[in-house]
């Protein structure tokens, strides 16, 4: 998992850092990385054209770290500080942005550039907030953003969001401690989790989902919980369904109880306008943590939980969101995130092109994996149940929301944009496969 630190906390860890490795040591390999970084975009180093804008602060050293060593392997590169840049660049293949990073609190604007030039930020674009993400004066559009040593706020959240290109990152092992993260595809080692003594209840989740006017939903949901390693499921939809095939591993029942050896519950995907209802009595003697998604995300649910038991997870898009808060999501969508986990007491997870977790101390998780073959009928009900199997496997409710939707997110990107939800199905076991489970 990247870290995600606020500006406090990365001065912070650059000062523990600088204290063990010197500031010399840290500003080399931060230059080295963006440098490389360099040399990756332009495909070479021999003749190019570089022009590194640099600042008083420590990004303008990164940034001439990376002019040097770019030089010195053929590049032909100016160094300009920010105080004496022109209005327009042009004739460079690329510019580096190392004006200003963690600590700019005043507005920026960056010279226009030529069509085709690229533009390499150091750490985050010149001229945003990085605990906010708001945007201060008139930043660089960049084409790749390398974040250092951990990604700050500004990276995920505000208008600063659009404005980062690529994110990449290169930690140079500056970070010693951290709370909130970014998954990664090695995250997905031990996704799913075996016992010795394992048993066909011992992952066993039910699943109530679907109905007449929506059945597909409840097949979506079943197979993405045994996707995610459910050994059972139990399903009972809103409604008798004629002619859904189900696989031959799911209990299709109709006795309006939820097994008290299930370890997690899917409730709402295709269950209808009065699911409210239905759900009621359902859920309300629930043990086990309960996702609850599309037709299930209704204040009246989640506000009826009992505290004392386990972590329930609100898994709503931002129309969703909308309706449960009765306002839009704002552009600081972590800060929207967290404050429904706090209001609700539920775990979070608010899904967009990068999707946010928050529990309700505040503890957040960040995916950016997803790609647009997400965006079509159903891909919501797979990611539900995927996440009620990673919770039945033992995962808490915070990190098996985001393992899955990292998961989800990687499966999307070997489908077309215009795949459909179950091709899904498919990838999943694929991309687990590249990762060992315990």
């Amino acid at each position: 998992m990247i870290p995600i630190l606020t500006s406090a906390q990365m001065r912070e860890e650059d000062a523990k850092a600088v204290a063990v490795r010197g500031s010399a040591s840290l500003v080399r390999a931060a230059g080295t990385a963006v440098a490389l970084m360099a040399k990756e975009m332009l495909g070479g180093c021999y003749a190019r054209r570089v022009v590194v804008l640099v600042g008083p602060g420590l990004n303008g050293a990164d940034g001439r770290v990376a002019a040097s060593w770019l030089g010195a392997r053929g590049a032909k590169v100016d160094v300009i500080e920010v105080k004496n840049q022109p209005k327009h660049l042009q004739g460079f293949d690329l510019i580096i942005d190392a004006a200003f990073g963690l600590g700019c609190s005043r507005p920026y604007v960056a010279p226009t550039v030529s069509a085709g030039t690229k533009v390499l930020a150091v750490d985050l674009v010149s001229g945003v907030d990085a605990d906010t993400g708001d945007v201060l004066g008139s930043p660089f559009v960049a084409d790749v953003t390398l974040a250092i040593g951990a990604l700050k706020f500004a990276h995920l959240t505000g208008p600063s969001a659009t404005l980062m290109g690529s994110l990449r990152f290169a930690g140079l092992d500056i970070v010693s401690s951290f709370q909130d993260g970014l998954i990664e595809d090695r995250d997905l080692e031990g996704f799913v989790v075996h016992g010795h003594d394992d048993h066909k209840w011992s992952h066993a989740v039910s699943v109530l989902s679907g109905s007449p006017l929506m059945p597909g939903a409840a097949d979506l949901v079943v197979r993405g919980a045994m996707a995610g390693g459910s050994s059972m499921v139990r399903l009972e939809s809103n409604g008798k369904i004629d002619g859904l095939r189900l696989p031959s591993e799911v209990v299709h029942v109709d006795d309006a109880t939820i097994d008290a050896r299930s370890k997690a519950v899917v409730a709402g995907p295709g269950l209808g306008p009065d699911a409210v209802q239905w759900l009621r009595s359902r859920l309300d003697q629930v043990h086990v943590p309960v996702i609850l998604d599309a037709d299930g995300l209704h204040e009246e649910l989640f506000a009826r939980r009992n505290h004392d038991r386990a972590l329930w997870l609100l898994t709503p898009h931002e129309g969703e969101f909308h309706r449960i808060t009765h306002s839009p999501v704002p552009s600081n969508r972590i800060e929207a995130v967290r404050s429904l986990a706090r209001r609700s007491g539920c775990a979070v997870l608010l899904k967009g092109p990068i999707t946010l977790l928050s529990d309700p101390s505040g503890t957040l998780r960040a995916v950016n994996a997803g790609t647009p073959a997400l965006a079509t009928a159903g891909s919501g009900d797979v990611l539900a149940g995927l996440i009620s199997g990673a919770v039945a496997r033992g995962h808490d409710v915070l990190n098996a929301g985001a393992l899955s939707a990292h998961l989800h997110g990687r499966a999307s990107a070997a489908l077309a944009p215009y795949a459909g939800a179950s091709e899904l199905l498919v990838e999943i076991p694929r991309i687990l496969a590249r990762y060992p489970q315990h």
